[in-house]
């Protein structure tokens, strides 16, 4: 295992206390790791990854998808590498602390009486991710072999830009040689006995489409421009926008959640005043309830393109994925991202046991009807 890079612990002698659970240890390690904004220490975390894929005996791929920020990937082969593989997901960076509202040192990954563990990210999330390794781990070494290929990817920039890295990388031709066919990532603790699961949220889809057209001169009334594709667009769009907007404002039982939020974000085009563009983009943000039918959301779509106009395209900056969030932390109050987080060792513990179930379950699903 990696030393410390800052000495000992504050309150809680070394890394590794007498008695005290392996993967426990090696959470504790990985909490000390200050990647944390605004300057996040990438390079420990890189250095942490790689020590823990010799350990498991698993190829690991890094892609710099922006200077300075690495999505790392670890690969467990199934015996059937054809069929659709699992991604277990999870980010290595944490938001910043105001350490006067600490009690302990927010990266001494201090352990009190109780075995509860303060640190920054010990909920968010740097516990599921030595959960998911420690899982693996013991998956590996009693021999277990599964069916579908799994890959734990850990991602940089989530807590600044709602996975920054995830979104940059889907882009990324290296993300589609993984053949991700479901997904699991973070989800919340729960103060009761319960464990919340979240499988169906609002989807968000940012769309750009694509108007070509007939170029000229600013002059002359040039027919079958992009511009008026781009103009037809926009009022389908908007005009729906429009709709939902007016749901939402006169009805008692909705939310915000309940309703397809649109947003034009972006419009680009055009070289100069006096020439007509040949080509004209513009970008939008929607957010999709899970009540609506995708596929027929985007028959919709396909329509307005085609009442623009000839070859107006469309296409998504995002890839989906079917994914569930979820965080074995029950009887642990919700302080993502708040002073004083943390998370008990049994807690912590009883998650690696969860997963080491659940993994093998979701990676031994056999062929779908589109894998045949």
């Amino acid at each position: 295992m990696l030393p410390d890079k800052d000495g000992p612990e504050v309150g809680s002698g070394s890394s590794s206390s007498a008695g005290e659970d392996p993967s426990v240890s090696l959470f504790r390690q990985y909490l000390r790791l200050k990647t944390v904004h605004p300057e996040p220490d990438y390079d420990l975390a890189l250095q942490f990854l790689d020590k823990i894929a010799k350990e498991l005996d698993l190829p690991i791929k890094k892609i710099e998808v922006f200077p300075g920020r690495v999505v790392t990937i670890m690969t467990w082969e199934g015996t059937n590498p054809k069929l659709k593989s699992i991604l277990l997901n999870s980010h290595t960076d944490v938001v910043p602390v105001f350490p006067e509202h600490w009690k302990y040192d927010a990266f001494s990954a201090f352990k009190d009486a109780d075995g509860n563990i303060y640190a920054r990210g010990s909920q968010d999330m740097k516990c599921v991710t030595i959960q998911y390794i420690e899982a693996i781990r013991r998956l590996k070494g009693k021999g277990q072999k599964l069916t579908r290929t799994v890959h734990l990817m850990f991602v940089p920039d989530e807590e600044v830009g709602g996975h920054k890295g995830m979104e940059t990388f889907v882009n990324h031709h290296e993300f589609h040689k993984l053949n991700i066919g479901f997904a699991l990532d973070e989800g919340l603790a729960n103060p009761t006995d319960a464990f919340t699961v979240f499988y169906g949220e609002r989807n968000p889809w940012w769309i750009t489409i694509h108007c070509p057209g007939s170029p000229g001169h600013g002059s002359r009334f040039v027919e079958n421009t992009a511009a008026e594709k781009l103009h037809h667009i926009i009022n389908s769009f908007l005009g729906f926008r429009e709709k939902e907007k007016h749901r939402l404002n006169t009805s008692e039982c909705l939310t915000l959640g309940d309703v397809t939020t649109v947003n034009m974000t972006m419009v680009k085009g055009g070289v100069a005043y006096n020439v007509i563009p040949a080509e004209m983009d513009v970008s939008f943000d929607l957010r999709i309830p899970p009540t609506v039918n995708l596929q027929e959301f985007e028959c919709q779509i396909k329509k307005w393109c085609k009442e623009a106009g000839e070859d107006v395209t469309y296409k998504f900056a995002q890839v989906g994925l079917p994914a569930i969030g979820f965080s074995p932390m029950n009887r642990t109050p919700i302080l993502l991202h708040d002073h004083n987080e943390f998370l008990n060792e049994q807690v912590f513990l009883r998650g690696i046991s969860i997963y080491q179930r659940l993994i093998p379950a979701l990676a031994s699903v056999s062929a779908l009807p589109d894998e045949k």
